[in-house]
């Protein structure tokens, strides 16, 4: 049996300023693009079985167009494998706060796709021979966790679909999504099931032989330069980018299916500042950009040790001309050891996260709901804190 295992898609995902000429989120966009493309490769590879381990979308209340993107993919994969079973659970975003809230999630039933949302479900399916527990996110946050064993004297093939935490994972570069149910080698027992299919993590991962996480379809949040900074450490696994895993069972045998995506993140090779006047850094910025292909790109240059006076002398008019070509770029600034507020661990080669960066990072990941624009919502909250800063700063030269 032939199954494909998803993850974290999270459509109707927004980031940036910028729309497509339909006046949808370029973000918003680039996201269904790549599930549509994992569809398209879906009906090439014919799985017999499709699991989708949470997340779909990145907001219990997505877009109208989000709800109905959705629909036509997953009408597309009922059509065109049309004996193959669909599971679906829902993860953290895309579970309700409350139980009137409700979700969008089961209106997908009417095409035949198997959900849970709050409480776990046994699937039993016949043809395949095989049994699916599928654990959504609600259900492992409960007090009386479902135990995550298969039934005894069921099908040949047991799948257990879950979406958590497992311990230790995207801790140094903080690409764990926060707020995930914890799952543990010993919860999980793996050696019980053919296959354990995980979502939360955005990189493919494998915590044992037959126990995975896809990783998402897309770099997202938290942390997409950590994750590019991962997947660089796993490449021994022989599988790198984004995509979706398909596995054989029994044997539990997992080939990485790679989806191309619609622009690349682009980490430019950081900048030791230290020293540096403000032309001599311009110069430097200018020649890290030159030697990049940035036009319509996500890209980041970091910078360390760039005191506060150096930063505001830079060339802004040029770097905002960087930022026209690019679809996003980040100049990351950080401050010498002696004026940073904060001694938050953070990614990027031991260096600790300023207060502001810790701030940006987890204003950034924090689910919203989608008619919220993301770069609005963490602008001003940043803002929030430098203003408090500076008050503190001029209440204590008063003193």
């Amino acid at each position: 049996m032939k199954l494909a295992h998803l993850a974290d898609l999270h459509l109707g995902f927004r980031q940036f300023d910028r729309q497509t000429p339909k006046g949808t989120n370029q973000r918003e966009a680039d996201v269904a693009e790549v599930f549509r493309r994992a569809v398209d490769d879906l009906l090439e590879q014919k799985p017999e079985l499709i699991v989708i381990a949470g997340d779909l979308f990145h907001s219990v209340r997505p877009t109208n167009a989000a709800i109905l993107f959705c629909f036509r993919q997953l009408h597309r994969l009922r059509t065109g494998l049309p004996q193959t079973p669909i599971v679906i659970i829902a993860g953290e975003h895309d579970t309700p706060r409350s139980t009137e809230t409700g979700t969008i999630l089961r209106l997908y039933e009417a095409l035949g796709v198997e959900v849970a949302v709050e409480e776990a479900r046994r699937i039993v399916l016949p043809q395949l021979d095989c049994a699916v527990l599928a654990v959504p996110h609600q259900a492992l946050l409960k007090a009386e966790r479902p135990a995550l064993r298969p039934e005894p004297g069921g099908p040949t093939r047991n799948v257990l679909l879950t979406h958590g935490v497992h311990g230790g994972l995207g801790e140094t570069r903080g690409t764990m999504e926060y707020g995930g149910a914890v799952l543990s080698r010993e919860i999980l027992a793996p050696e019980k099931w053919d296959y354990i299919a995980l979502g939360h993590y955005h990189t493919a991962q494998s915590i044992a032989a037959n126990a995975w996480y896809s990783g998402s379809l897309e770099y997202l949040p938290p942390n997409p330069w950590g994750q590019l900074q991962d997947e660089a450490e796993i490449k021994k696994a022989k599988q790198s980018g984004k995509g979706y895993l398909l596995v054989e069972l029994p044997g539990a045998r997992v080939t990485f299916r790679p989806v191309a995506p619609v622009r690349r993140h682009i980490d430019l090779p950081f900048i030791q500042a230290a020293g540096l006047n403000a032309k001599e850094l311009d110069a430097q910025i200018a020649q890290r950009v030159a030697a990049a292909k940035i036009d319509d790109q996500i890209v980041r240059l970091l910078a360390w040790d760039v005191d506060r006076a150096t930063a505001r002398d830079l060339d802004h008019a040029a770097i905002r001309a960087f930022k026209a070509r690019a679809l996003n770029f980040h100049l990351d600034l950080r401050r010498p050891e002696s004026q940073r507020a904060s001694a938050s661990p953070g990614a990027g080669g031991g260096r600790r996260q300023t207060l502001t960066e810790t701030v940006r990072e987890f204003l950034g990941r924090r689910p919203l709901d989608a008619e919220l624009n993301r770069d609005t919502f963490v602008t001003m909250g940043v803002e929030y804190l430098e203003a408090a800063a500076r008050s503190d700063e001029a209440a204590g030269d008063s003193r």
